[in-house]
């Protein structure tokens, strides 16, 4: 699941839904009892269809301005995604079903098997970025010498956040080791960076803005920083937002072939 600026202006709405006991003054909580709550917080629980606009910077061919119509089924792991601008990418598409994830290219009408890591249209979002598999089952606290969990309270801007180091479960992640700032009084994602094994950091990501889903949240703006190219960013901003029963057919590749003629 894939954000020092204003933190959720709407932070009434954002209650804590899910507030976790040991979220009250003293000791922070254990690492899982915050993945956890944040997992809950955020796992939608009906379908979602929406468009997605992307504004890629890049460092040297400055500013690429994408857009596109999701579909989301967390039921079975699908999603379905279809470039409508620019121009050139009009067409081209990403299909995940269960653990098979193809990119589709109008010009060649093919599908290719790609890995969750792919880039969505050359920018720093990934396909992963798109799905909702459960956190809790992806990562766990990261130990330090001491095999102490390396959970701290502190500040990120003006909000009170926790911050927890991970590592993997799995090996089929974007990054084996991230670190996450937590809002204390709702669980909800702030900030994220992903780091390579080596401790290399890749990524930064922010969640700016969050709106209520039927009683969960979805992250509405994001930011992806490229921690590796320096100067490279993915701005990422989800509206239109509808829950209505998406219909089987649309998580097929006839029905994405059919989008993109």
């Amino acid at each position: 699941m894939r954000v020092p600026i204003v933190f959720l202006k709407s932070a009434s709405l954002a209650c804590a839904l899910f507030l976790a006991p040991g979220a009250a003054e003293g000791a922070p909580p254990p690492a899982v009892e915050i993945l956890t709550n944040l997992e809950r917080n955020t796992s939608l629980v009906s379908d979602i269809t929406s468009t997605v606009s992307l504004t890629q910077q890049k460092t040297g061919q400055g500013v690429k301005n994408l857009k596109m119509l999701f579909y989301r089924r967390d039921k079975d792991d699908a999603f379905l995604i279809i470039m409508t601008a620019p121009e050139s990418d009009k067409g081209n598409g990403y299909l995940r079903v269960g653990d098979n994830f193809w990119m589709y290219r109008r010009n060649t009408r093919t599908f290719q098997h790609v890995n969750r890591d792919e880039s969505i249209g050359g920018t720093d979002v990934q396909g992963d970025d798109f799905e909702d598999r459960k956190l809790t089952e992806l990562y766990g606290p990261a130990l330090d010498a001491q095999k102490r969990e390396q959970v701290a309270e502190e500040m990120l801007g003006k909000v009170p956040v926790y911050r927890l180091q991970v590592e993997a479960k799995v090996n089929d992640v974007d990054y084996p080791r991230k670190t996450y700032w937590v809002r204390r009084d709702n669980f909800l994602l702030l900030k994220e960076q992903s780091f390579a094994l080596s401790g290399t950091l890749m990524q930064t990501a922010y969640f700016l803005k969050y709106t209520p889903i039927n009683k969960r949240f979805v992250p509405v703006e994001q930011i992806f920083i490229d921690e590796f190219e320096k100067g490279n960013k993915t701005t990422l901003t989800i509206a239109g937002i509808s829950t209505e029963k998406i219909r089987d057919e649309v998580f097929t590749k006839a029905y994405l072939e059919n989008l993109s003629k």
